[in-house]
This record gives C-alpha cells, structure tokens and sequence, in this order.
C-alpha cells in the first residue's frame, strides 16, 4: 500500500492537517465493524499522543466494534490508570466514562508467560546471516497473546535515532514494546555487539532486520502512524504498513534529528528529562551524546530527579555494573545467566573501549549528577557528581572551549560532522 501523509523540516504540522492525514488514513482502509488494537508507547517518548488520540477516537469509534490500546512497554514497568490517562489527555475517570467510553486500555506485561504466546522460532543459521557471523543463536518469538483478539493493529508512534535498532518506531512498538523476553535479548545484545556509535542514526541495521522478521510472524492486518516530532508539534505524520510508514519517517528524522559539531567536547552536561524517571530510560542522555564527546572526555547525566538505577532491573545491574561491550566478551561465563538485554543496556551506558591484560578501558568517563549515592555510583562502575554544585553556566555558550550543554537530552542525536574522528 502507499504510504499517506506528510512531513517537512521547515512546517509544524496544524492539528487540522494532523486530523485530515487521520481522516485520510482510516478511510482508505476497511476497518468498519472490526476490532482494532492501536499500540502506543508509554512516557519515555516524545509525541502528541493525545492529539492522535482525540482524532482516532473521533474517527472510528462510532464505525468499529472494538476500539484498544496497548501501551508498548516493552521491559518498562506498568503505568497507573491516571499516567495512561495523561499521555491519552484524558482528565479523568469520569470523563473517560462519559467522553470515550468506548476505549479502553492495556499495559503490556513482558515477564507474564500467561500473557505471551509463542507465534513461531528465527533460526540460529538466520541470525547468523542477518547478523553478518556476529550471533548464532535460534529465538523464540513471542509477543502479547491479547493481539491475537483483533483484526486489525495500528501502531501511533515517533521515530528517533535509536542506540539498539538505528531509528525507532515502525514494527519495534511490536518487538520489544509488546513482546517477551527471548526476543528482546537477543536484538539488544545483537545491538552492543555492534556498538550505539555504529548503529545509532543508522536506518537499516541488522537489528531492524530481526524486528521486521519477527512481525512478518504476526497474521492480522499491520498498520502504522508515524510521527516525527520537533519540540512538542509534529513535523510528519505518515501512514501505511509499517515498515513502509517507518522508511519515510526515518528520513524525515534523520534530517530533524541529527545534529552535527565540528569537533569533540571534552564535557558534556547531558540533562534528563522528566520523562526519564530511571537511569534505565536516562541512559539515552548517554547515548545520543558518545558520539561527541572526546577520548578521555567526560559525559554528566544531569538528572536530579532521578533516585534508583531502574524499576524493573535495578537489582541485576546493581550485581554486574555498567562495563564496556568487550569486558562481557571476556567473561561470557561469568555472566552466561544475564540476559541480553540488560548487559546491553550496561554497555550503551558505559560506552564503548577496550579490554586489555584484563584491563577496562572505557573511551570516555560518564558521571551520575542524580539522587544514586556515590557509594553505589562506586559500586557500579560510573563517576560521582553532586548536582547541587553544577552550575549549567559553567557549559552553557563555552562550545569553543570544549564544553556542551544540552538542555534536553535523550532524542536528538549528536553526531562529528567528520566522522572519522
């Protein structure tokens, strides 16, 4: 199918234009009488939710026999009724009952086997081709038995450089956002293997290929809004398969995105987000700003907000610390009983280095400016900051000195505009 909608670097998208790409979108399909899924992504993500939300709803609620949402959360923890609430813009229960009684919602449970179901197995000799020799390793798919309840899934989501899968959105709010966990660790730690220098801001990357693998499993009809986001608006909203709605957004993102500095900085003050409750999700202040910063710079998380390592993982990576990729590789037994997906984690946080005479070396030094105690900042191998003694005047306006500051961290990806540095 062709691919609707529009988007541009220079126009924000009105929400009258956003409402005709909608009214667009659903008319050219046959969604009449059927049960729809719209999968969305939690508050970790940049986009005006509520807005789609508001257009969709008016769109098709009167036309479809069952109108739900699935929050994409991937390894995440759940959200309460009223944090669903906010990121639909809806004020309350009543007015849930009264304005939108016909949606209802959902929170994807990834470590509840009862709530998986197994939609089939990738061969270890198929990952070892897509993964260019890098894993050999066969993978259960399983994915959220409720999709198995609808006709028809629509995707809402954004697209961003992303650390593990190039750019997000498309078929990822599938896997991992309502997947289980064989999955989800093997693409992750496929992506550390690669390194987040090597694969973020890139569009096609072998994990790509094992996540649209994965949803050519799935038998319902797969649909997709992306959006590209600039500040709070919409700078494009696309529709159509998703691998399709995802290819022309990616290039729109890649151009919005992406931002290019002539030379390294030897700090950076990376400041997080409200919506990055945990170092788990805060970790992308890291991510988008390595590429950046100098060997033997530094990298601050500037996130008083934030208290714990993570909500769902803080435990397992309190045990093994934040390491370069090429430590795991050295000790692959020790650590035979991790799953992927956290040393994958562990190492885009780390950065990436090298392992020499059973010495790490990480490229650079990144620091916690949090509420995590020294103490455990010590324990799990990354620096110390108070962020009561940071003054951001001391980055601010100093970039010919080597200093970054970056206001909001964790979507826009920063890039040498040289880089072979």
């Amino acid at each position: 199918m062709a691919v609707l909608g529009t988007g541009s670097i220079e126009h924000k998208l009105t929400e009258r234009e956003i409402f005709e790409v909608c009214r667009e979108a659903v008319t050219t399909r046959s969604l009449f009488g059927k049960k729809v899924l719209f999968i969305i992504p939690d508050h970790s993500r940049t986009a005006p939710i509520d807005l789609m939300f508001r257009c969709l709803y008016k769109l098709l609620a009167d036309s479809v026999e069952s109108l739900d949402f699935l929050v994409a959360l991937g390894t995440h923890p759940p959200m309460s009724e009223a944090a669903i609430y906010n990121r639909v813009g809806i004020a309350d229960k009543a007015e849930h009952r009264t304005k939108y009684p016909k949606a209802r919602f959902f929170n994807h449970h990834w470590k509840d086997k009862n709530q998986l179901k197994n939609i089939g197995t990738i061969s270890a000799d198929k990952i070892a081709g897509i993964s260019g020799g890098l894993m050999r390793q066969s993978v259960d798919i399983t994915i959220n038995k409720m999709v198995f309840e609808y006709e028809t899934l629509i995707i809402v989501g954004p697209t961003f450089p992303h650390e593990v899968v190039g750019f997000s959105g498309g078929n990822k709010y599938l896997f991992p956002g309502v997947a289980g966990q064989e999955i989800i660790d093997l693409f992750h730690w496929l992506g550390a293997l690669i390194t987040n220098p090597l694969i973020i801001g890139t569009k096609y990357t072998p994990v790509r290929a094992v996540v649209d693998l994965a949803a050519a499993f799935l038998p319902m009809e797969r649909l997709c809004f992306s959006l590209v986001v600039t500040g709070s608006d919409l700078a494009g909203l696309y529709f159509g398969a998703p691998e399709e709605a995802w290819e022309v957004a990616s290039d729109l993102s890649d151009k919005l995105h992406i931002l290019y500095k002539d030379k390294p900085f030897r700090s950076v003050l990376s400041c997080a987000p409200e919506m990055y409750d945990d170092l788990w999700t805060g970790g992308k202040c890291m991510y988008k700003l390595e590429p950046v910063v100098a060997d033997g710079g530094e990298l601050i998380i500037y996130a008083p907000h934030i208290k714990e390592i993570s909500v769902s993982h803080g435990e397992i990576i309190e045990k093994i610390g934040y390491h370069i990729r090429d430590y795991f590789l050295a000790n692959e037994k020790k650590f035979s009983d991790i799953p992927g997906g956290i040393m994958a984690h562990s190492t885009h946080v780390k950065g990436v280095g090298r392992f020499e005479n059973g010495v790490e070396i990480p490229r650079i030094n990144v620091i916690l400016a949090t509420q995590i105690s020294p103490e455990l900042c010590a324990k799990i191998n990354l620096g110390y900051r108070n962020p009561d003694l940071i003054n951001s005047d001391d980055w601010r306006d100093k970039e010919e000195e080597g200093y970054l500051f970056v206001p909001k961290a964790g979507e826009v990806l920063y890039r040498l505009a040289d880089r072979t540095r």
